[in-house]
């Protein structure tokens, strides 16, 4: 048996890993670039989209203020790595949504990705969305439609979200996962966008897919991370 399919031994680990991103976050000396951005989207309230590439999950409850922003949710998946995901953010107040299109059984993927369509755009009535279009299998930074279509349908805002700390943790994972170090420099960069009127899909992904390439270079050029 995989240890994160153990009940108790996931529940462990979620919890120390909660700790550990709180603690880093906390000893992390911040820059933040073009935040008006995600004010003006916080004070307005409502449905949100925040998007961030897969990397950076561990750093991504760093970027949405809970006392100021609006209530988020995170679409993660199906997986058991994703039930392990899933509590250890839940623990740090954002509880998920669960959903995935990369089932290799197709009746369990459409399934799964049309309930997360489904309750994507319930929680945007509402709140915010945390999204990594590049999930859960990559391959990294390649988007796939999912974001543009949540944004089209609800027709909520689309925050991209650059994360970056070092020192960090790069895991050997297929999309170099980062994990925190604490007492490091970290920075959190962000653009804005819509859908736009008359939008064409595969246009809208691609663009979006350079801008939100480019937020999270642009943190990695402020912290000296190395990009990979």
């Amino acid at each position: 048996m995989r240890p994160l399919r153990n009940p108790v031994i996931q529940g462990l680990l979620a919890w120390l890993l909660a700790r550990w991103m709180a603690f880093c976050f906390a000893t992390i000396r911040w820059t933040h670039e073009d935040q008006d951005k995600a004010e003006a989207v916080w004070a307005k309230g409502g449905g949100a989209l925040a998007v961030f590439w897969h990397s950076r999950i561990a750093l991504s409850p760093a970027c949405w203020p809970l006392e100021r922003a609006q209530p988020a949710k995170a679409l993660i998946s199906l997986s058991a790595d994703g039930q392990f995901i899933a509590r250890a953010v839940a623990r740090l107040g954002f509880p998920a949504i669960r959903g995935s299109s990369s089932n290799k059984d197709k009746a369990k993927q459409a399934k799964g990705g049309t309930q997360a369509l489904r309750d994507g755009l319930k929680q945007l009535k509402v709140g915010a969305l945390a999204i990594t279009p590049d999930g859960p299998r990559g391959p990294a930074r390649e988007m796939a439609q999912g974001l543009p279509l949540l944004a089209k349908l609800s027709g909520a805002p689309a925050l991209f979200i650059g994360l970056s700390c070092k020192p960090a943790i790069r895991l050997g994972t297929w999309d170099r996962a980062l994990v925190p170090l604490p007492f490091g420099k970290g920075a959190i960069v962000w653009d804005l966008a819509h859908w736009p009127e008359d939008g064409d899909m595969e246009a809208v992904t691609a663009d979006w897919t350079e801008r939100l390439t480019a937020v999270e270079a642009r943190a990695d050029a402020i912290t000296g991370l190395e990009r990979v």
